[in-house]
């Protein structure tokens, strides 16, 4: 049998429940404008590592730290987002390169030059959609018009999202992956593999604004001398993260200064353990 779903509530009443449930509440003003800003549902995902089994709050839980919490949450993102966005790029301008110089312009719509997993006609029918989404940029129209509907792959290459590039890379015969992994990363493609579906999943949910904090994720990095719990918390990702950023000194002097003055600047509210950062996060994110 279907549940009921729960009647919508007021600011005033969704206070209420935080404090039922033991949340420690000085100013109902500042939290009810905190819950107007972010929507309740959002906001009490972060309560999940002070929630004991009947659904109430742990003693001490007060709404000042969870909303710091919150705030830290939403600065890793975008200094992880930023991160992903020159990966990207750069991954982009690799993967097309090496293509275009081994196959041609075009050797990406030939499927004999790609493995036997590959799904070419789904493939085909991508690159079809994503040239009629972006239909209206100026490149688009131009090749359109100008070049009877062909790209390169060096343009077509720049519609495509962080999980395209993923599956095109895994979509490569093992040569072509082995010759990347290596010169790009010094790596094999198992590895490689998996570093890009952790950034993949990385991506989409900084993409979408989703909770870091105490999340466990999908995608496990290979070959990075974690725990199985470190593996799926957020440090996991920001280490995969690190092994496919194209710059490392740029990454020290930037986006690991950035996280490191971040986790400073909220140590009195955040908790390593709840985000997998071991005792030597800072010898093992820095370079």
């Amino acid at each position: 049998m279907e549940k009921q779903l729960k009647p919508p509530t007021t600011y005033d009443e969704q206070v209420e429940i935080l404090r039922r449930r033991g949340c420690l509440i000085k100013d109902e003003a500042l939290c009810k404008e905190i819950l107007a800003k972010l929507n309740y549902y959002r906001f009490t995902a972060y309560f999940l590592p002070f929630r004991k089994d009947n659904g109430d709050y742990l003693p001490g839980t007060n709404i000042d730290t969870i909303y710091q919490i919150y705030e830290f949450d939403r600065k890793i993102r975008s200094i992880l987002f930023s991160a992903i966005e020159e990966i990207e790029v750069n991954l982009r301008t690799k993967f097309a390169y090496y293509h275009a110089h081994k196959f041609g312009a075009i050797g990406y719509m030939n499927e004999a030059n790609y493995n036997i997993k590959h799904k070419h006609d789904k493939f085909i029918e991508r690159i079809s959609y994503i040239k009629e989404e972006n239909k209206n940029l100026l490149f688009v129209k131009h090749h359109k018009e100008s070049y009877g509907d062909k790209f390169p792959i060096w343009v077509i290459i720049e519609l495509f999202s962080f999980g395209m590039l993923s599956r095109f890379y895994n979509s490569l015969q093992t040569p072509d992956q082995k010759s990347l992994a290596k010169n790009l990363f010094n790596t094999n493609p198992k590895i490689l593999k998996s570093w890009l579906r952790c950034c993949t999943d990385l991506r989409n949910i900084c993409a979408h604004y989703g909770r870091l904090y105490f999340r466990i994720f999908g995608a496990i990095p290979a070959e990075l001398g974690l725990d199985e719990k470190t593996k799926r918390r957020l440090f996991g990702a920001i280490l995969a993260l690190k092994k496919i950023y194209p710059n490392p000194d740029k990454w020290n002097k930037e986006i690991f200064k950035s996280i490191s003055d971040l986790i400073h600047q909220y140590s009195k509210d955040i908790n390593l353990r709840h985000i997998g950062f071991p005792v030597n996060w800072e010898e093992s994110l820095g370079n």
